[in-house]
């Protein structure tokens, strides 16, 4: 039984707490956050040691792993502190407010030989994980584009984050996963239209050789929409993330000859349209059962440090800085 705590009780911390809580591979040791009422309120509920300060936590309790939710901008001190007690990591995406920092985070686990898991979460969607089967089969053909939009209402809980790092990341995650690779070119425009302090909205054109993917984020948008679309040479693909529902259309077309020189024009039938059947789970609990399949197995995980670090970089890159987060 892997023996974990929960450090940050916010948003994604509580739902984390939740899923170590309920796994059987996992005993829930205990949760921390500033505001004690809440860590106690959780204590309670998930039956477990409730903490004001994480480096009072390691002194009293011996855990395995960690889950680490805190701000953006607290990431690498808290991150630092338990790699350098050889505590395993995963923490929430992004990996940290700025390059430096990511790259700290990494060294330090690499240096303590520590498993360190970034919590790019729609990785572990099932719908995901079946179209990237389905891309690697070749059902799709060439893949030539794929399309992203992650949009909806301003969160009440994200204070310390814009639009693309809150949102962004975990498209350009998940396209250069499909894809497997990283962007060698990065477009994007960004603004502020609600919001007076932080960017609100964004929209990013990556180009992998021949192949795009185009990402458009913004809290602006009075409907939650999570979805993604990818084209290729054989058929095309939607996906909504929230639902996990996952349709494909098989192109249907035949080429015919119009003269002599072998000139030709394709034309295209009705698609043959499959609604492919997902087993629909929540993804964080996927993520967290393979954070602690991975630091009981000693296995590199499926979203590591480095690949934190390129989503973040490709952020900050359409932000034109590679400092801190406004």
């Amino acid at each position: 039984m892997t023996r974990v705590a929960v450090i940050g009780l916010g948003n994604m911390g509580k739902h984390h707490a939740r899923n170590y809580f309920e796994m059987e591979t996992a005993e829930l040791i205990a949760v921390c956050d500033v505001n004690q009422e809440l860590a106690n309120t959780a204590a309670k509920r998930f039956s477990c040691k409730a903490y004001h300060d994480y480096k009072d936590l390691l002194k009293n309790e011996q855990i395995d792993a960690v889950s680490i939710a805190v701000p953006t901008h607290l990431h690498q001190e808290v991150a630092l502190y338990f790699l350098g007690q050889k505590i395993d990591v995963l923490i929430e995406k992004p990996i940290a407010a700025t390059i430096q920092d990511a790259e700290a985070i990494i060294r330090a686990a690499q240096e303590n030989n520590c498993i360190l898991q970034v919590g790019h979460v729609e990785r572990f969607n099932p719908a995901v994980k079946k179209l990237k089967e389905i891309i690697q089969q070749g059902k799709l053909g060439e893949v030539t584009s794929i399309i992203a939009r992650r949009v909806g209402t301003v969160p009440v809980q994200v204070r310390d984050a814009n639009v693309l790092i809150d949102l962004a990341v975990h498209d350009i995650d998940i396209i250069n996963y499909l894809y497997g690779s990283s962007a060698e070119k990065i477009m994007g425009n960004i603004g502020k239209a609600m919001i007076e302090k932080r960017e609100d909205y964004a929209e990013i054109f990556l180009k992998y050789g021949n192949r795009s993917g185009f990402i458009q984020v913004n809290w602006i948008t009075p409907i939650k929409i999570r979805n993604l679309s990818v084209t290729g040479s054989k058929g095309y693909a939607e996906l909504n993330y929230i639902t996990q529902e996952l349709v494909i259309y098989e192109s249907n077309y035949t080429r015919e000859m119009v003269d002599e020189y072998g000139d030709y024009v394709v034309k295209f039938g009705l698609p043959n349209k499959t609604q492919v059947g997902v087993e629909t789970v929540e993804p964080l609990l996927i993520e967290l059962q393979d954070f602690v399949r991975c630091v009981k197995k000693r296995e590199q995980p499926l979203v590591n440090g480095e690949m934190g670090l390129q989503a973040l970089s490709v952020a900050l890159q359409v932000m034109r800085q590679d400092s801190v987060i406004q």
